[in-house]
């Protein structure tokens, strides 16, 4: 995760044209994209659920720094990929296109908080915090809808968000401190969202962008680092400069992943697997990092496992609703 959430959504188009499509296909055909799809959706969720690994091996660079490079091996990879597909003049189509990249100007704030909090997070030793934070962002989403989308809230719905809400409260109380690493995921993930529901960019071309408004930064702050002798890359062990360079894979190929699963699948089937990844970061933190669950965190996340599950029986009810409307 780190990226997970923010890619619940598949392009608007893309989706038409899988409805579209789906007219024409067999039975066998329409099971065996399924299946390819679930391939890819496992693939991406895992690799966003087991990504802390990845940080936790950098843990000894300075957040900033791996940013730094996660921009950097992420444009350039990115790139690779859109001239491979023929789509690098949709990316720059977008660029010039003054209000669509202003809303991209703020996702990509949102998305580099994001980031670097979750970089933070996994080397502080304060992984199961962000696996809270993700775990919570569904939920944050229903009370953005409903704020700045004037969305429709389902009684239950709103019991979910509630619940989220008293576990959170909990924590607070009992630790005498907000759990800031979990709201600032939640809700940098919940605005970006909000942001990228607004400009309309298939997930590849958006982060293609992203990374590219991001990279003089990235290029600024690398070269300080390399002017007063600071930077890490090319510094230290082999081991840590080749783990930095993988930092565009790591970013990039589940992301490729999920796009391939997101043509494929029911955007239901995409919601739920979405807990996967904050699944097994809270059982890394836990099992493999040692960090401890006592029994503030036992409660705080009954609450909010409490509020997915209602979340999630209301979400599948207003689908069977829809399909039989």
């Amino acid at each position: 995760m780190g990226d997970t959430t923010y890619l619940q959504h598949a392009d608007g188009s893309q989706m038409r044209r899988l409805k579209a499509n789906a007219g024409g296909q067999t039975g066998a055909d329409a099971a065996r994209e399924a299946r390819i799809g679930v391939a890819y959706g496992l693939g991406a969720y895992l690799s966003w659920g087991f990504v802390p690994i990845y940080f936790k091996a950098v843990s000894g660079v300075p957040a900033l720094e791996v940013l730094a490079h996660r921009v950097v091996w992420s444009v350039l990879l990115l790139v690779c990929i859109l001239r491979w597909r023929k789509r690098l003049r949709s990316a720059w189509s977008v660029m010039r296109d003054r209000t669509v990249l202003l809303t991209l100007i703020g996702t990509t704030i949102l998305i580099a908080v994001n980031w670097f909090t979750f970089i933070w997070a996994v080397a502080n030793d304060r992984l199961l915090e962000a696996g809270l934070g993700y775990f919570t962002n569904p939920l944050v989403n229903v009370l953005l809808g409903f704020v700045f989308l004037r969305e429709r809230v389902r009684p239950w719905q709103a019991v979910s968000v509630l619940l989220a809400a008293i576990g959170v409260g909990v924590r607070t109380y009992y630790l005498g401190s907000l759990p800031a690493v979990a709201l600032i995921l939640a809700f940098s993930f919940g605005f970006y969202g909000l942001l990228r529901k607004t400009a309309r960019v298939e997930a590849l071309i958006g982060l293609t962008v992203e990374t590219t408004i991001l990279l003089p930064f990235a290029l600024a702050y690398l070269g300080y680092l390399t002017a007063t002798h600071h930077i890490v890359f090319g510094a230290q062990s082999w081991s840590t400069t080749l783990l930095l360079a993988m930092c565009g894979a790591i970013t990039s190929i589940p992301l490729l992943w999920f796009t391939n699963a997101a043509r494929r699948l029911r955007l239901a089937t995409i919601g739920f697997m979405q807990y996967l990844a904050p699944t097994f970061q809270c059982l890394l933190a836990v099992v493999v990092y040692g960090e401890p669950f006592a029994r503030t965190q036992w409660i705080t996340f009954g609450f909010i496992w409490t509020a997915l599950a209602i979340y999630s029986v209301d979400a599948l009810r207003g689908i069977k609703q829809q399909r039989t409307g």
